[in-house]
């Protein structure tokens, strides 16, 4: 089993009618190398332009994306690639909205999801370590620290890039990992 970090962006945000327009993924582990990237084109003409400017594209660029079954496709292939033994876990800064997406995109395209329907929140996780409900976390993403095995470990600038924010978020849970939260990789 492995930890798989995603984050996705979309142009809308309602499942179905709006369009995932891209995610990353990267594998936790203490080098941060095993990575995927999709873009996948529109599912129907309803899109919110402000969601949309936040992927950083424009409508003409999203639809110039991939096939999602194909993306999706692809993207299972290397979830079973690169997974050990037993089912991937999804974890991500926000599973109610990235967890959703990642879903609804394998079961509409793939006939069924890898990661299951169960996922984790690295908030929850940090906060539930520390025994406080309200303890902020996302500052870990950029901050630099010599983990446990005296490697430096240099933080990411949170960009909306799903690949380079799965890559911010992974990193906030090696710095945990590195401060004694059980996370076995």
């Amino acid at each position: 089993m492995a930890y798989y970090v995603i984050d996705v962006e979309s142009d809308g945000p309602i499942l179905g009618k709006s369009s995932m327009v891209c995610f990353g993924a990267v594998r936790l582990d203490n080098e941060l190398q095993t990575t995927f990237y999709g873009q996948t084109r529109p599912i129907s003409d309803y899109y919110n332009e402000e969601a949309l400017a936040i992927s950083g594209f424009s409508r003409q660029e999203h639809e110039s994306f991939e096939d999602p079954k194909i993306v999706f496709e692809q993207f299972s292939s290397w979830l079973a690639e690169t997974n050990t033994k037993g089912k991937p876990i999804l974890i991500s800064d926000n599973n109610g909205y990235d967890a959703s997406w990642i879903n609804w995109y394998f079961h509409t395209f793939c006939g069924s999801n890898p990661f299951g329907y169960s996922s984790r929140r690295i908030g929850d996780l940090w906060c539930g370590f520390k025994n406080d409900m309200r303890l902020p976390w996302k500052h870990m993403r950029s901050m630099t620290f010599i983990d446990k095995d005296g490697r430096e470990q240099k933080g990411y600038t949170h960009t909306h890039n799903p690949l380079e924010d799965a890559l911010g978020n992974a990193h906030a849970l090696l710095y945990m990992i590195n401060e004694g939260l059980k996370l076995k990789l």
